[in-house]
């Protein structure tokens, strides 16, 4: 056994151990509950006479045993010392146990507090039921409060099951702090913010208490691209990494003039989870067979754990090797458009379109950004189109028309008179659906050029990286789910439904249209 090893066995061990493999519970003969009574008083104290060379074997003779974590994977995750950590992959990993019992080692101190979070108060059944399975036989004398959700240590250390369904939600956590903050299933959330709030509650006034935020996970939900993005395409699986923004990919580190400046914010790792690291499950071969027996897609993400594989993905025709192409020098009289999907609160992305003689289109650029104001997104725009050339027009998305009770102009018209000038974007009844579908028609390789209607330059990562994690509604087949992240995808599928033709009479050499867009109607705004 390694020093490393060692070290976070011991660790693990302080005070309270758990150490037992989640196997089915076997009826104990009266003889061995006996010696076990016997036994659970002795482990009130840790045995400060452990040799490290027989680490293990010692912690077993001396401590009640309940929880032995699998060699490995398991382990691995219980003895992470970054911020921020996923522990992942394949169904059947001992991902739940390991959640629940890496709190525990920090239910002796006073001031730890905790929360482990599900997204709805259903799935968070099954966590509350195996936490009550193993919790009172590690530390005697926790109490569990079906009315708060809580279970509370004898040393007043709480850890708090809970959920939390909609982004909205985070507001019940306002003005609360945690030294610990776990999320079991992360990528059933359809975007990072309650991740990225819950991080600012992440605090505590012992300096003892290390400072941590936990995850597990199968590939696959409605926030597939997002966890992917923060955790699994940094770094190889198992190597800590500093952590990046997700947007930008740049290390997150202190800012100039701050006393760490230079310095990385925190780190982050992530774990991946096989089936054959749990021996319980992978020995009776029960389970195995079970997942071997899936459709191909599920088979990978459960069985292997495979990121690159996104269970109900809508757009499955989708290929890198196929659709995503090196960026060139687009010929001057190539049709240029521009589409966008605005949000405040969440993300805007803007796509711009190039239409060859073919009628293919070539996305060659993407823009895609939160918190920016209308008005400021209309200048981001403008500056891109800077060495552009004729623009023939955009198409926006048509509520942005909409006043929504103030008296002044709408978003859309604001934009307008910063010089972004737009259409609005088709909105009529099945056009949802329609522009899904056209999506699935353009991806597919045309049987005379043998060349797909749509590709990408290999610069526009953010919508190569969502396009094919988009999950399908599961209330709707023919639509995409609308909770997961969907801006660059709908700002996509208003360039596509606006119907863009190639024409050589679209083109002006003389640039004497404002953006090459000539004047419309005065509904449009301009």
């Amino acid at each position: 056994m390694s020093d490393k090893e060692k070290t976070k066995l011991e660790a693990f061990a302080n005070g309270q151990t758990m150490r037992k493999r989640q196997s089915p519970k076997r009826k104990k003969s009266k003889t061995t509950a006996q010696a076990q009574k016997k036994t659970t008083a002795k482990a009130k104290q840790p045995s400060t006479n452990i040799v490290l060379d027989d680490f293990t074997t010692k912690v077993e003779e001396t401590h009640n045993v309940i929880f032995k974590p699998n060699a490995g994977p398991q382990t691995d995750f219980l003895a992470s010392s970054e911020r921020e950590v996923l522990y992942g992959g394949s169904a059947g990993g001992g991902k739940s146990y390991a959640m629940l019992a890496d709190p525990l080692r920090y239910m002796g101190v006073p001031a730890f507090a905790g929360v482990l979070l599900r997204h709805t108060t259903e799935e968070l059944r099954e966590l509350i039921t195996k936490s009550q399975e193993m919790y009172p036989k590690i530390w005697p004398g926790i109490k569990w409060s079906e009315r708060k959700m809580t279970w509370t240590a004898p040393s007043g250390a709480t850890l708090w099951l809970s959920y939390l369904d909609k982004d909205q939600d985070v507001t019940r956590y306002q003005g609360l702090a945690f030294s610990w903050i776990g999320f079991d299933e992360l990528t059933q959330w359809a975007t990072p913010y309650a991740w990225n709030y819950m991080r600012s509650r992440l605090r505590t006034a012992d300096p003892a208490l290390p400072l941590s935020m936990r995850a597990t996970t199968n590939p696959g939900g409605r926030g597939h691209h997002w966890v992917k993005k923060m955790f699994i395409d940094p770094a190889p699986a198992g190597k800590s990494f500093i952590a990046t923004d997700i947007d930008t990919g740049e290390q997150l580190k202190y800012p100039a003039g701050h006393e760490k400046a230079g310095k990385p914010l925190f780190k982050r790792r992530f774990i991946p989870a096989r089936l054959s690291d749990n021996p319980y499950l992978s020995e009776q071969g029960d389970y195995e067979a079970m997942l071997l027996s899936l459709p191909e897609q599920q088979r990978k993400q459960l069985l292997e754990g495979d990121w690159d594989i996104k269970e109900g993905a809508a757009f499955t025709e989708f290929d890198r090797n196929v659709h995503v192409v090196e960026p060139f020098d687009i010929p001057s009289n190539w049709v240029k458009f521009r589409a966008c999907d605005y949000g405040y609160g969440s993300y805007s992305g803007v796509v711009w379109f190039a239409v060859s003689p073919s009628e293919q289109l070539i996305v060659y650029r993407e823009l895609y950004v939160s918190k920016v104001l209308a008005v400021d997104l209309a200048d981001m725009v403008n500056e891109l189109e800077a060495g552009d050339g004729n623009i023939k027009y955009g198409v926006l998305d048509s509520s942005l028309w909409h006043k929504r009770g103030d008296t002044g102009p709408s978003l859309a018209e604001q934009m307008i008179h910063r010089g972004c000038r737009w259409r609005p974007s088709d909105r009529s009844k099945g056009s949802r659906v329609s522009g899904k579908n056209e999506i699935h028609r353009r991806l597919q390789v045309d049987e005379y050029t043998e060349e797909p209607r749509l590709v990408f330059f290999k610069n526009c990562t953010n919508l190569i990286s969502q396009l094919p994690a988009l999950p399908i509604d599961k209330k709707n087949p023919e639509d995409i789910d609308t909770h997961s992240e969907d801006h660059l995808y709908d700002a996509l599928r208003y360039g596509i439904m606006s119907r863009p033709r190639f024409s050589v009479f679209d083109f002006d050499s003389g640039g004497t249209h404002y953006n090459g867009m000539r004047v419309a109607d005065a509904t449009f705004g301009y």
